[in-house]
């Protein structure tokens, strides 16, 4: 729980002499109110009178009333403190305050009731500007992420960012606006600007993406969901004189609009970690209708479901799966084909190099699954437990999937059975180690099986870094 500081409530001391008040009767009176007081804490029926907001500068009040109004709702003590702890971090999660301390206290004035109480969150502003600089990990990608942030622009949560990236495989500058809907910080809408260049070894490509895009979020029952418009303008390029003449032959300039939503239902306990629930997300991209030279449908979905066993040991399931149809008659381009294998994929493989393929370089496909079985377990004789060791935990898997490009015309019994051929796996073991709540590493021993003719694989040790894995 946040800092709660819980005033005392005795009445204040007063002098029998100067009140004329016998000594004696002042300690019956002082019993009388420290009873009354008592009571106060322990009856169910307290009434939270006042809420007070204390250090607002340029934020607007109409704001925080919505933050704090279940505050006005607790019928006891405890009740009070539990509502203003989740006041607290609700108005912490506005991101527009460093601070947020909470004083509950009894009532005074002439409104006082005897079982009233007084809440006031002292709160302190961000800065109007504030700079930022970390690293971040990516799919088996390392960055430096230089950031300038405007919180709380306009008064009601608005945030500007501007933030630029560099890393060992991309470079990117964006300038975003969040707005948040007051009352509801989940339902929320983001602007962004945006250039990104990146460099895809596996297909001897470079990118350089310069795009605009609009999404909104917001939760729907016990779903979350995100609409989103993106036009970027594209330019594909040769990463190596070696490139193929596949690659080549995409090289150039190209105009992508595209609408897209995507689904989600996460209830695990964590994200990198989970040790129960379940994870469904599904995403459609719709790309030509509103312009531009890329006309497709996209479909992917990712599963996983984790199930804790004895000695604080989990099993956790995934599968994910996608498929692009082209539309109109053009060809998909390489940009937007999906990409399997590598440390966050189908381990035991080169990163992205399974499937079709051009003089070593990796083209992408139009449809994909992969699947993984996986048994986390503690660190043999749990050093560390309670603290650092409970970071690393060791690591099971087996892993399966492939990827293909897809003839339309055949009817779905033939592209499951193509996708049923040729199938790629891998078993093995290793440690992984958890980066806070957002990342984690892993260190694998990979026996690659099911190989076929151009795959590249890494048999033995393989590490990997990233944010979604299999």
């Amino acid at each position: 729980m946040g800092t709660v500081h819980a005033r005392s409530m005795d009445p204040l001391p007063m002098h029998g002499r100067d009140m004329g008040v016998h000594p004696d009767d002042m300690i019956e009176v002082q019993e009388a109110e420290q009873e009354t007081k008592q009571e106060v804490l322990e009856n169910k029926d307290v009434v939270v009178q006042h809420v007070n907001i204390e250090g607002l500068g340029r934020t607007k009040e109409d704001l925080l009333g919505y933050e704090i109004s279940e505050v006005f709702h607790a019928k006891n003590l405890i009740d009070v403190m539990k509502k203003s702890h989740i006041a607290r971090q609700k108005l912490l999660r506005l991101g527009i305050f460093k601070e947020v301390e909470v004083v509950i206290d009894t009532s005074d004035g002439a409104d006082a009731l005897p079982n009233g109480l007084d809440v006031t969150f002292e709160v302190t502003e961000m800065k109007r500007l504030t700079g930022s600089y970390n690293t971040m990990v990516g799919n088996n990608e390392g960055s430096m992420v230089l950031g300038v942030k405007l919180p709380n622009v306009f008064g009601r949560a608005e945030k500007l960012t501007f933030q630029f990236s560099y890393g060992t495989k991309e470079t990117s500058y964006g300038l975003s606006f969040f707005k948040p809907q007051p009352g509801n910080f989940e339902r929320n809408l983001a602007l962004n600007l945006y250039k990104v260049t990146g460099q895809f070894p596996w297909s001897s490509l470079k990118e350089t993406d310069r795009g605009v895009s609009t999404e909104l979020n917001f939760p729907l029952w016990r779903t979350n969901h995100t609409l989103k418009w993106e036009g970027v303008w594209r330019e594909l390029g040769c990463l190596a004189r070696s490139a193929s003449f596949a690659v080549r032959e995409e090289s150039g300039h190209t105009l992508k609009s595209a609408l897209s939503h995507t689904m989600s239902i996460d209830n695990r306990n964590s994200a990198i970690f989970p040790k129960k629930g379940a994870l469904l997300r599904i995403n459609q991209e719709l790309a030509g209708y509103t312009g531009g030279d890329a006309s497709f449908l996209k479909e992917d979905f990712e599963l996983q479901v984790n199930r804790r066993l004895v000695w604080d040991s989990v099993l956790s399931a995934s599968l994910w799966g996608g498929c692009l149809l082209p539309i109109g008659g053009r060809p998909s381009s390489i940009a937007d084909r999906f990409y399997l294998g590598g440390p966050t994929s189908v381990r035991g493989f080169g990163m992205y190099s399974i499937g079709p393929q051009s003089e070593g370089d990796y083209l992408g496909g139009e449809a994909y699954w992969a699947g993984g079985l996986h048994l986390y377990t503690p660190l043999p004789f749990r050093p560390g437990r309670a603290g650092f060791g409970d970071l690393f935990r060791t690591h099971f898997f087996l892993n399966a999937g492939n990827l293909c490009n897809l003839n339309y015309g055949e009817g779905p019994r033939a592209h499951l059975q193509k996708l049923a051929e040729c199938i790629r796996w891998s078993y093995g073991a290793g440690i992984v180690l958890r980066l806070a709540n957002i990342a984690r590493l892993e260190l694998n021993y990979c026996i690659p099986m099911g190989v076929q003719s151009g795959d590249r694989i890494c048999d033995g040790v393989q590490f990997g870094a990233g944010i979604r894995f299999l």
